[in-house]
């Protein structure tokens, strides 16, 4: 049962007359993540009260939230990182090699997915192959998914690919590719920042090999935070860093010279050095459990429910999009006319409307601080 949510612009400090249509750029923090963020700064304030156990706990509670979030029975398969380029970078470093290799990937991918998968195709004699969306917009969803299923072989690597395509909210169809790669010994690797937060995912039951999440997108935490879930693929791999509190016994500050060769078991490996930030941590670890409480679903249809009247309207003015294959918390419209997408969202500025242009579509990402009246004042712009 989703539980009918209201607006919740009272819970963040956005100022007065500001229409902020734009989480997919950045998200606001809530003032509860706020107060987080001050309690994790006072700890360093007085360091002779840090224990080794903390160094660990905040990113053993992180861990399980973010599992409960993303519906995984296994918090042990969660690493923490600085980036989303951490995580893919991690994921480049230990993908298996065939002979004339592919990587899949649709077009217009995120400069930090695309470089990591560009340099290991570098070095191993792989290619990327990238499948376009079509040209028309009636069913484009649908067919950019087909062409995506059509190109995985057994010459594919994998599959890496966002849940939500981050310039214009297209939804991938990630249990028939999960699907299609298990038929063909592929990797699946999800782009979960623009996504996960606000759109449901049940990682038990899609099982991908690598989930990797930005956090100050929809997770809505801060810049320099990132989260990643591993599948069992990579339980025996090799991280990025070789740091000291990856390994076996390492909350054992008395013995940290008896140098270990074992890392601690499944994803702790991948976590990045010194992850014991008080602060960021502490400001995730709440925001992923505002989230909860609000939940993914609840979200989604939220925004759903805002922007019913925005597609009626703007439709009438002439724009293209796929209503059905996008989702609603992240969506592009495309201009069809000769109008400049940058002078117009210079326009949008001056009048305290913030959306974002990425490629030729103009990409607005609503949330629970926004109102039907923030998508209809939009509209009037447009």
């Amino acid at each position: 049962m989703i539980l009918i949510m209201e607006c919740k612009r009272s819970e963040f400090q956005l100022k007065p007359g500001v229409t902020y249509l734009n989480c997919a750029y950045q998200s606001p923090i809530s003032s509860r993540v706020v107060k987080a963020g001050e309690s994790g700064l006072q700890v360093k304030t007085n360091p002779q009260n840090i224990s080794a156990s903390d160094f660990f706990s905040g990113l053993e509670t992180l861990k399980q939230n973010f599992a409960r979030l993303i519906k995984s029975d296994d918090p042990e398969r969660i690493a923490y990182h600085p980036s989303a380029s951490y995580g893919f970078a991690v994921v480049a470093k230990n993908l298996p090699v065939k002979k004339k290799g592919r990587i899949l990937m649709p077009a217009s991918q995120f400069p930090s997915n695309y470089y990591a998968f560009e340099e290991f195709a570098q070095q191993n004699g792989a290619q990327i192959e990238i499948q376009s969306p079509p040209d028309n917009f009636q069913d484009r969803g649908r067919e950019w998914n087909r062409k995506i299923l059509d190109a995985i072989n057994k010459q594919t690597i994998c599959v890496t690919l966002d849940h939500t395509h981050w310039q214009d909210g297209t939804i991938f169809d990630l249990q028939s590719i999960r699907k299609k790669c298990s038929e063909n010994d592929a990797l699946l690797i999800v782009d979960g920042t623009q996504s996960v937060g606000a759109l449901p995912i049940d990682i038990n039951e899609l099982a991908p090999d690598a989930l990797v999440c930005a956090g100050y997108k929809f997770l809505m935490g801060p810049y320099g935070s990132a989260l990643s879930y591993f599948g069992d693929y990579f339980d025996d791999r090799i991280p990025i860093e070789f740091n000291w509190i990856n390994r076996l016994h390492s909350d054992d500050f008395t013995s940290l010279t008896n140098y270990q060769e074992n890392y601690r078991p499944k994803a702790f490996r991948y976590n990045v050095g010194e992850f014991s930030t008080y602060i960021h941590q502490a400001m995730l670890n709440e925001a992923i459990q505002q989230l909860i409480e609000w939940s993914p679903e609840a979200i989604q249809a939220y925004c759903n429910e805002i922007t019913s009247d925005f597609f009626d309207t703007i439709r009438e003015k002439g724009y293209a999009f796929d209503r059905e294959g996008q989702a609603r918390h992240l969506f592009g419209i495309y201009l069809t006319d000769n109008r400049d997408s940058r002078k117009l969202s210079e326009e949008l500025v001056t009048n305290n409307i913030f959306v974002s242009v990425r490629g030729n579509a103009i990409r607005i990402s609503p949330h629970v601080y926004n109102t039907t009246e923030d998508l209809m004042r939009l509209a009037t712009f447009l």
